[in-house]
């Protein structure tokens, strides 16, 4: 059988999973986008195989990434969660994801969901690159640059324009799956809800 072309930062068995059934897939539901947002974050420094590897983890330590139950976190509540060793165990990290939490509600309020607010940014539809090379793909865009630029006003830490770029290629506002790859025809196949 012959062995399906993948974009090149696919070389793990964790990572080619990953690749083949969630990352470039378009996220239209509150709860996985804001789950997106804070391991995206947590990323910063560190590689998504770290993540992905401590994603269970995170789920249990963050109530499955239920915003409301996130925004009521306390101080004593991030305190325990410096002591889970199933997370990265970052002050400033674990701090944002509760002010993220926070932030989102406010973004429900105003925009009626985050999902509205955050596909905005691409006009409600998956931008379609075609690189020829996963080598190709930039860090950041004019969307990410305006996406980071909006968060960090409405008060949202750890969202900087390349950390926005990668949430938005894991949450298929963009298709970055190199032309070359076999996800890229079907993730761009993906309709919309």
């Amino acid at each position: 059988m012959a062995r399906k072309q993948r974009c090149g930062w696919a070389e793990a068995p964790l990572l080619d999973a990953y690749h083949d059934t969630e990352w470039g897939v378009p996220v239209r539901d509150d709860r996985k986008l804001f789950e997106h947002i804070v391991l995206d974050g947590a990323q910063a420094g560190l590689s998504w195989l770290t993540i992905l590897k401590k994603r269970d983890a995170y789920r249990k330590a963050f109530d499955d990434f239920v915003i409301e139950r996130v925004a009521r976190y306390t101080p004593a509540r991030v305190e325990r969660l410096l002591a889970n060793p199933g997370i990265v165990r970052n002050r400033l990290k674990i701090e944002s994801a509760v002010k993220n939490a926070r932030a989102t509600l406010a973004v429900q309020e105003e925009f009626g969901s985050l999902d509205v607010y955050l596909w905005g940014f691409v006009e409600g539809r998956p931008i379609h690159n075609s690189w020829r090379s996963w080598k190709e793909v930039p860090a950041t865009s004019k969307e990410s640059d305006a996406m980071s630029k909006d968060l960090k006003r409405r008060g949202f830490s750890f969202v900087g324009s390349t950390i926005c770029y990668a949430f938005m290629q894991a949450a298929g506002l963009v298709n970055d799956h190199a032309v070359s790859c076999f996800r890229h025809k079907e993730v761009k196949r993906v309709r919309l809800r």
